[in-house]
C-alpha cells in the first residue's frame, strides 16, 4: 500500500498578486523537491507542473495539492525535514484559516493514482465521521494493515 494525500488551502489573494510571490515563486522548487524525495510516488499537477489552476471545490480561491507517498514518514520528512517546513511556516501569510480539516491522508493500492474526486469524497468522509482508517489525519496515523475501503 501507498499512502495518498490532499491537502487544501483558500488563498487571500490572487495568484498574481505581489503578497503572495513568494509563494508562487517557490512552486516549481518545492514540488521538483517532492519528486526527488525519497519515498515520493506522484503528485497532481497540469501541464505547466503544478495544480494550482486544478479547481476541485466551487470556491474559487481554494488550491489543491495531492500526492502519494511510499509511507507516512516519507511524505513527514518531506514536509517537516526539508526546506517545505520554511513555507509551512509562512502559510498565515498568504492562505486564510480552514476551519474544518484542511487535508486527509488514505491508503491506496500500489500503482492505483487517486482522483480528485476520491480525494474530495475522503477529505468530506474525514470531516463527516473523523479520524478512521479509512480517511485520517497525522494525529492517528493509521497504517496500512489497518486499511478499510467503504463501499457506498
Amino acid at each position: 500500500m501507498h499512502l495518498a494525500q490532499l491537502n487544501i488551502a483558500r488563498a487571500k489573494y490572487s495568484l498574481d498578486a505581489p503578497e503572495i510571490k513568494d509563494f508562487v515563486d517557490n512552486l516549481e522548487p518545492v514540488n521538483n523537491l517532492a519528486e526527488s524525495s525519497e519515498g515520493f510516488v506522484w503528485r497532481l499537477k497540469d501541464e505547466q507542473g503544478d495544480a494550482t489552476n486544478i479547481q476541485a471545490f466551487s470556491d474559487l480561491d481554494v488550491i489543491v495539492n495531492m500526492s502519494v507517498w511510499e509511507s507516512t514518514d516519507a511524505l513527514k520528512n518531506f514536509m517537516f525535514r526539508t526546506h517545505h517546513r520554511n513555507f509551512l511556516r509562512r502559510k498565515k501569510e498568504w492562505f486564510h484559516n480552514i476551519a474544518e480539516d484542511s487535508y486527509v491522508l488514505w491508503w491506496v493500492p500500489k500503482g492505483h493514482i487517486p482522483t480528485i474526486e476520491e480525494a474530495v469524497e475522503k477529505l468530506d468522509f474525514l470531516r463527516s465521521n473523523g479520524d478512521t482508517p479509512y480517511a485520517f489525519t497525522f494525529k492517528s496515523n493509521f497504517t496500512a494493515s489497518e486499511f478499510v475501503e467503504i463501499k457506498c
